[in-house]
């Protein structure tokens, strides 16, 4: 929706639109990228060729500089080079840009020549460092000595005014990094794997950060911050792990943390190079062939090698080229071993003639080859794209990757190759359908085109793009038509026996809107609803296509894609992106009323997140903090919250869980981040992040000197509780976790396992001068590490283990009450994950589960909160479905375990329970999309 508002320029009267932009939604997340407030878009230079139309401006959010120009036509040098030529443009327009030095403030990322037309992607730095997802965009065209600018857009941040050198040492920001992401991904579970011992290289290998170097997130006046990508394995499941990590370079604190995986579909749980080329021209190509999984019989441009025929093909690359398209042969390799990385010993997939039999077949090998040569036909020869980086680079895909042996029902894009997992008895092998090859190919064009940051709504339209874009490349293959019920379903083709929506991933005809479909989820989460959120957006896409016909709408898409989108945009920017692709390639007024009739029916308006609504009380407002937990206690809450556009450290506020008064500030502003708090109603416990170290915290609530319990500079803290003035924590580094406890006086804390190095502690839970946590230790006659709750006495010092009732293979958060102790507890009796809700009286007997493991209905918990009369979990469900009723949400028991009931009905993820009184519960809640603190007296049902 735009609202025209008149400007009077030297070259005279032009209509400029202006339009209202929503700030990102999830900012609670970590990724409200906005700056400080600007004015609209400023009068044109009279220096111009007339314009064919009005000029058309649409204001960035938060920015003085324009997210969209349209509707220019102005000279610049045709003899400069394109990057220099389009920052020229911006310096001579400096009143509409608002871009003092372009030169010095925007460096060349990527100059995209097609025809007369350029565009040239330019890189935003603030004092000479990267903003992440600082991206501005000229678009010209050169032709017969004259070139001229049509057009910009892009996201440029104005308000940046940060200082650029840091408090904090390199070497702390990575180990901070490994050490949240290893707490984000582990910290819920202590399993019998993390007994201490030596890992073998045939093992899960634990997490290592890379730094990447200093970059300005653009929140507000901007955040200093440290890029540093972990890898590794999950300390649970194994599964391979690449996380995006930002901390911030005042005070060690991560900021923002995403996975830099782009699967197809969402999982639940520096790279090195891909082989050079020889440096000689390839041998002559030649024609092969072999059978898909559907059993068809395609043609396959093969390679004769040493008596051999590699799945290695030549003839689509340009003459002289020394890169090919080729399939490899990963059958042997796991999943970890080929995440961003080349393994070793990686051989082509060879045959011993140019017909590939039933082994290429089955392995998924054949439709990986034949299947890139139609996805890279398509962007030739509709696009005219060479490639997926647009200048004839290698195309690689591996095919038969599994999950240390068993099968693996995924695929990915790395930044350098295609993945294909295995299959397993259900799916085939995951390139068996034309559009889930494609759809990967696309992840590798977005990638060297808008390069969409991969969380978030970005990262939903990442996922929608190379849904679409695959999708179509599959149904003109196939000859689909368009309006045929199963012409929207991504992976249908994978099933072995099932029906074709037995084992679709998405469809994009299923009605998706904002405002009834819109999930709010944190970045933990399926990276902050990459899948979840994707059809609203390709659903749009896929209406343009039904309605404008498959030529048409794939160069609108594409040149959206290529020419004006660029990585921080949310949903409205590619609607706006979309409707001026669309007028750039000279649709009619009939058919841009068509594309704008797509985006209004899936609810893509401006201040569409304004819709989303909760059906609980809100307590306090926006904290837009990330990995801080919320606690109550003696009718009070507390949690972390930061500033509305996130720039500030977090600090600690407290208030009445019945609403009541305004909630206090508890922590100083002096620059740390204050996370993580606790209360017992009398004290307020929190964490102190800063440059040197952390520090645990106290103060009354009623005021007065902040006091310094405990400090560290090597591992950090989680699990923070009080109760009538006992503090415990868990300590966790890299291999060992302790459970330590404070009574008031203590001049020091002590650890419950005395801090023996054979043992471990965690997530623990303190009532009435008793303190419960899980244990690992080994035991005294095999020495064979077992699991277990134990519960301390602080009046007599001694320590009780709970009976067992199974070995179990992890056990999760504990909670204690005034009669029994809780605790999550997983034996491994099925393969859907579920956990167990146990519970034992104080003594340590009569333990029995409340909620078993082995039942149809049980969840998948990962936290734990209880009162004298209710029990609450945040889990998810084992339905892999993933939609809204499978995200985290809180479920409330009674303590016998007779009734089981959802405490809210809200959309969107639920997360950090904590038990008040009763069945009353707080928690933060993602359903509008800012995280907010949340609260019910009572539960709300199945919600059925």
């Amino acid at each position: 929706m735009r609202r025209p508002s008149t400007h009077t320029a030297a070259s005279g009267t032009r209509t400029i639109r202006a339009g209202a932009r929503a700030a990102a939604l999830l900012a609670a997340a970590g990724l409200l990228i906005t700056a400080a407030p600007g004015a609209g878009a400023a009068t044109p230079s009279a220096d111009v060729e007339p314009p064919t139309e009005a000029i058309d401006v649409i204001p960035g959010a938060r920015t003085e500089t324009p997210a969209l120009v349209e509707g220019i036509r102005e000279a610049v040098d045709a003899k400069a080079g394109a990057a220099d030529a389009a920052r020229a443009h911006l310096a001579a327009q400096e009143d509409r840009y608002k871009i003092a030095e372009p030169g010095r403030d925007l460096a060349p990322v990527q100059t995209l020549k097609q025809g007369a037309e350029e565009t040239v992607r330019l890189q935003q730095k603030h004092r000479g460092v990267p903003v992440l997802g600082g991206q501005y965009v000229v678009r010209m065209e050169n032709a017969g000595g004259k070139r001229v600018v049509t057009g910009t857009s892009g996201k440029y941040f104005t308000g940046l005014t940060a200082g650029v050198k840091p408090a904090v040492d390199e070497s702390t920001a990575v180990r901070r990094a490994v050490t949240s992401t290893l707490e984000r991904l582990g910290g819920a579970k202590l399993a019998r794997t993390d007994a201490p011992r030596k890992v073998r290289k045939d093992e899960p290998q634990p997490l290592r950060g890379d730094a990447a170097g200093l970059v300005v997130v653009p929140r507000g006046e901007g955040v200093l911050a440290y890029h540093v990508t972990v890898r590794g394995s999950h300390p649970v499941t194994g599964a391979p792990v690449i996380q995006q990590v930002y901390v911030d370079a005042r005070a060690g604190y991560p900021l923002l943390s995403f996975s830099g995986i782009k699967t197809l579909a969402p999982e639940r749980t520096a790279a090195d190079p891909a082989p050079k080329a020889s440096g000689t021209a390839p041998a002559s190509a030649a024609a092969g062939s072999g059978t898909r999984l559907d059993g068809t019989r395609v043609p396959l441009e093969v390679r004769p090698a040493d008596g051999r025929f590699l799945l290695a093909d030549d003839a689509r690359m340009a003459a002289g080229s020394k890169n090919a398209l080729t399939t490899w042969d990963a059958r042997d390799k796991d999943v970890a071993e080929v995440m961003g990385t080349w393994p070793a010993g990686l051989k082509e997939y060879s045959s011993p003639t140019a017909e590939f039999g039933k082994d290429a077949t089955e392995s998924g090998a054949v439709d990986a080859h034949w299947a890139a040569g139609q996805v890279y036909d398509y962007y030739k020869q509709r696009h005219g794209r060479d490639g997926l980086d647009g200048r004839g680079g290698a195309v690689n895909s591996l095919v038969g990757v599994t999950d240390w042996g068993m099968p693996y029902v995924n695929a990915f894009w790395d930044g350098t190759k295609m993945v294909y997992g295995s299959g397993d008895e259900t799916y085939r092998p995951l390139s068996a359908d034309l559009d889930v090859v494609g759809h990967e190919m696309t992840h590798g064009v977005v990638e060297n085109t808008a390069n969409l940051v991969y969380a978030g709504q970005s990262g939903a339209l990442n996922e929608a793009i190379a849904d679409y874009l695959g999708n179509a490349i599959d149904v003109d293959r196939s000859g689909t038509p368009m309006d045929h019920p199963d012409a929207g379903l991504i992976g249908e083709d994978l099933c072995r026996t099932g029906g074709p929506r037995a084992c679709a991933l998405r469809d994009l005809n299923d009605g998706a809107t904002t405002s009834r479909n819109f999930l709010g989820v944190t970045f933990s989460t399926d990276n902050g609803g990459v899948h979840l959120n994707s059809t609203i957006f390709s659903g749009a896409l896929w209406d343009l296509r039904q309605d404008l016909g498959a030529e048409l709408a794939d160069r609108i898409v594409y040149k959206a894609l290529t020419s004006y989108l660029t990585p921080l945009d949310g949903f409205t920017d590619g609607r706006n992106a979309v409707l001026a692709a669309a007028r750039e390639v000279g649709a009619t007024a009939k058919q841009l009323a068509v594309v704008k009739r797509s985006f209004n029916a899936h609810g893509i308006v401006d201040d569409w997140e304004l819709a989303l609504g909760v059906d609980s009380d809100e307590l306090f407002g926006r904290l837009n903090t990330i990995g801080s937990s919320v606690q109550a206690g003696g009718g009070w809450w507390t949690a972390a919250k930061s500033n509305d556009d996130g720039t500030e450290p977090y600090s600690v506020y407290a208030g009445r869980v019945d609403g009541r008064g305004a909630p206090k500030l508890l922590s100083p502003n002096d620059g740390r981040y204050h996370v993580n708090p606790a209360t017992d109603g009398t004290t307020v416990v929190w964490t102190a992040y800063g440059p040197d170290g952390l520090d645990i915290l106290s103060r009354p609530l009623t005021g007065g000197p902040v006091k310094k319990l405990y400090s560290s500079t090597s591992s950090d803290v989680s699990g923070l509780r009080v109760d009538k003035g006992t503090v415990v924590f868990e300590t966790l580094g890299l291999f060992d976790r302790h459970v330590q406890y404070l009574r008031p006086g203590d001049p020091r804390p002590t650890a419950v396992d005395g801090g023996s190095e054979e043992i471990l502690t965690a997530l623990p839970s303190v009532r009435n001068g008793r303190i419960a946590y899980a244990k690992l230790y080994p035991d005294a006659t095999t020495g064979a590490y077992r699991l277990g709750v134990e519960v301390l006495d602080l009046s007599t010092g001694r320590a009780t283990l709970t009976e067992q009732l199974d070995e179990p293979e992890s056990l999760g958060q504990t909670g204690i009450n005034g009669s029994h102790v809780f605790w999550l507890t997983e034996a491994n009796v099925n393969d859907e994950g579920q956990t167990g809700i146990r519970r034992a009286n104080l003594d340590g007997t009569g333990a029995y589960d409340i909620s078993a493991e082995g039942k149809p209905a049980a969840l998948i918990a990962s936290d734990l909160t209880v009162s004298e009369t209710a029990v609450t979990v945040n889990a998810t469900t084992p339905d892999t479905t993933w939609r809204n009723e499978t995200l985290p949400k809180n479920w409330q028991f009674t303590t016998d375990g007779s009734r089981k009931e959802r405490v809210s009905c809200n959309r969107g993820e639920q997360v950090s329970p904590a038990a008040v009184s009763g069945t009353q519960v707080v928690w933060l809640d993602g359903t509008t999309g800012w995280t907010t603190l949340t609260t019910r007296p009572r539960p709300a049902g199945t919600c059925g």
